[in-house]
């Protein structure tokens, strides 16, 4: 399909006109005005199901499996998906924790142990400048290799390209002597070349500048290991009927160019470089706003958990929302606004109010983050085509997860402790307040594109919408 990110109307026309081409002239296919609504309409399929058998159906493109995706019924559909959905969302919730436990935890690692002067600061002999250098490092080298990586998951299997990527990711995790061990027991040669270049550079990661190396190369390792295109591969089939074009083995410049140049795609972009701000200063900063909040070492640690806890429940309600009602705008502008409201409060609060700015930070947790999967959800909803989907995802992950990230880095500093981080919490909620208008300014261009396209659609035809 030439067209992977225009207007839907244009992608239905060249799906429409490969179909045409392939079942005109079938002795199945009695009449061939059906084929306009093939793409994309299951319920309009399963109206020509006597007409369109499994033959024909496998000329245009479609495996048996796909064949049999399509004409079964709603409930059939479900199943499918709850069965993939038992076997993908565990695997990749557990891929994403060990992502975030890692790139995270030097925030805690910041705190713990303060008190007895055994904190990673005091044992390295860094200041706080340098501190946020080795935070920033990391960014860096996710931003780099972002959007190779997906690339790579493109062209080679993404179960070994992600296997690759877990295993670097968790040697940096290691300490000394667990590195050492496990170092003798990898026996893929792979295996055994990631894990031995990165133990090089952990074994003696005892000051500023080892410390920084082991960042860069702990985001060069995560950059690729984003949730995204790698669920696209465990359910091609579904994408076929879409119009993704599944079976394509790498990305072609038509498309990369079509990426590139697709600007409404640059709005989501504003929108998650925004978001990241609060997203990447909640991540690492948070031990340290709770430990200005008057608690120390462990109980810094522990009272880290509800606005955690909260903003995990939030964050799955605001997404089965936004997707159940179509209102993916909606929702994450209300979230963003929830969270703003609690930041700006938190900003003005006086700094002893400790049991108040807590409770804001709870908000404000809760808001940054159920913003997140909605938005996420409805740039990948609003694309057609996997290697488009995957350029796009890298590209948003890269200019959100890495440049909008650092700016996070510096927002909570640290002579700013026993004010209560004024400059932080305000800052985070300005670009959430400006997250909340993006999307809103996001969905009335989608409304009038999609008015549009119903204008052109020929009568009782159903044409694919943009998603809001």
């Amino acid at each position: 399909m030439a067209v992977v990110s225009g207007d839907p109307v244009d992608v239905e026309k060249a799906g429409q006109a490969v179909a045409a081409e392939e079942l005109e002239g079938s002795q199945h296919l009695k009449d061939v005005s059906v084929i306009p609504e093939f793409h994309g309409t299951t319920p309009k399929i399963r109206q020509y199901e006597d007409q369109l058998s499994p033959a024909v159906l496998s000329n245009a493109g479609l495996n048996q499996a796909t064949v049999g995706t399509v004409l079964a019924s709603s409930a059939a559909e479900r199943a499918l998906l709850w069965r993939q959905d038992k076997r993908i969302v565990p695997l990749a919730a557990f891929i994403y924790f060990l992502c975030y436990l890692d790139r995270s935890n030097i925030g805690n690692a910041k705190v713990l142990n303060t008190s007895t002067k055994d904190d990673m600061q005091s044992e390295t002999g860094m200041t706080n400048y340098q501190f946020n250098l080795a935070l920033m490092i990391f960014l860096i080298g996710y931003f780099l290799f972002e959007v190779p990586s997906n690339i790579l998951l493109k062209k080679l299997r993404p179960s070994r390209w992600l296997a690759f990527l877990m295993v670097g990711a968790r040697k940096l995790a290691f300490k000394r002597p667990e590195a050492e061990r496990w170092n003798h027991q990898a026996n893929s040669e792979v295996i055994q070349f990631s894990w031995g270049a990165i133990s090089a550079g952990i074994a003696g990661a005892t000051n500023f500048k080892q410390v920084t190396g082991v960042r860069f190369l702990l985001g060069a390792f995560e950059a690729g290991l984003f949730p995204g295109e790698s669920e696209k591969d465990l359910a091609a089939q579904r994408l076929h009927l879409e119009g993704a074009k599944g079976s394509a083995a790498s990305i072609t410049w038509a498309e990369t160019k079509a990426t590139l140049t697709d600007w409404r795609l640059y709005g989501h972009y504003a929108i998650y470089f925004a978001v990241s701000l609060p997203f990447s200063s909640l991540s690492l900063f948070t031990p340290s706003i709770v430990a200005g909040l008057g608690y120390y070492d462990l109980q810094a640690q522990l009272m880290t958990v509800p606005p955690w806890a909260v903003a995990y429940v939030c964050q799955i309600l605001v997404s089965w929302t936004g997707d159940h009602f179509n209102a993916r705008a909606y929702a994450c502008s209300a979230a963003a606004t929830v969270g703003a409201i609690g930041f700006l409060v938190s900003a003005v609060l006086p700094a002893e109010a400790y049991p108040g700015r807590y409770g804001c930070l709870i908000v404000g947790t809760a808001g940054a983050f159920s913003c997140i999967p909605p938005m996420l959800g409805w740039l990948t909803s609003n694309m057609w085509g996997t290697a488009s989907i995957g350029l796009a995802v890298a590209l948003n992950v890269s200019i959100g997860a890495g440049l909008g990230q650092i700016p996070g880095v510096w927002i909570y500093k640290a002579d700013e402790a026993s004010r209560g981080y004024p400059t932080g919490h305000g800052v985070n909620c300005a670009m959430l307040f400006f997250v909340a208008l993006g999307a809103l300014a996001i969905r009335v261009y989608y409304a009038r594109k999609n008015a549009g396209i119903r204008a052109a659609a020929e009568p009782g035809a159903e044409p694919r919408l943009y998603k809001l």
